[in-house]
């Protein structure tokens, strides 16, 4: 048996499940999720008609257009969410203005259940931030030191001439060059002198 048969006997099911899992993963998708889910009330309550019993109850105003456009804007901006990701904490702030400005037009934002969904989306967008790739192989790490600053042992850097790990100025009190070993160029504020 090799290493790959559990993936390929794994039935379709668990595939698109796992699937799902790997992009909900890299997006704010509860934020979409519960921004989409406060924009729905938003938007159908001005327009529903409740039946209780045999009485009708009609909740149309001239806040439904307003309540229409603050839905609608919501679950765009849950969608938003999701497949634009990059531009989640704009959505975000825009969510919860909107689910802010529900309160007053339409129906106090959908019987306060779209302003409570919408107003969670927005924060959990705003809130959101990528994962951190795991960088395998690559920087310091790789060759088995830590961080620095942490009692990790850095490299000593090579010089041109002599032994390695043995630290040379580019000019030397012996090398005709400026006493110090410090470049004319340094001390003439980068202006080559002579």
């Amino acid at each position: 048996m090799s290493a790959e048969t559990p993936v390929q006997s794994a039935g379709t099911f668990a595939r698109l499940r796992r699937r799902f899992r790997d992009w909900r993963g890299t997006r704010p998708f509860w934020a979409g999720l519960f921004t989409i889910l406060g924009g729905v009330p938003i938007a159908y309550f001005p327009y529903a008609t409740l039946k209780l019993g045999t009485m009708s109850l009609t909740m149309a105003t001239t806040a439904g257009a307003g309540s229409l456009i603050i839905g609608v804007l919501l679950i765009t901006l849950g969608l938003t969410m999701w497949f634009q990701h990059a531009t989640r904490v704009f959505a975000g702030v825009a969510a919860i203005i909107l689910a802010l400005v529900s309160l007053v037009v339409s129906n106090i934002g959908g019987f306060l259940i779209g302003f409570l969904l919408a107003m969670l989306g927005g924060a959990l967008a705003v809130a959101w931030v990528p994962g951190k790739t795991e960088d395998t192989g690559k920087g310091p790490r790789a060759a088995g030191q830590g961080p620095t600053g942490e009692g990790a042992v850095e490299p000593a850097p090579e010089s041109a001439a002599g032994e390695p790990g043995e630290t040379r100025l580019p000019y030397g009190t012996g090398d005709s060059g400026p006493a110090d070993g410090v470049k004319s160029e340094a001390r003439n504020g980068g202006y080559r002198v002579g």
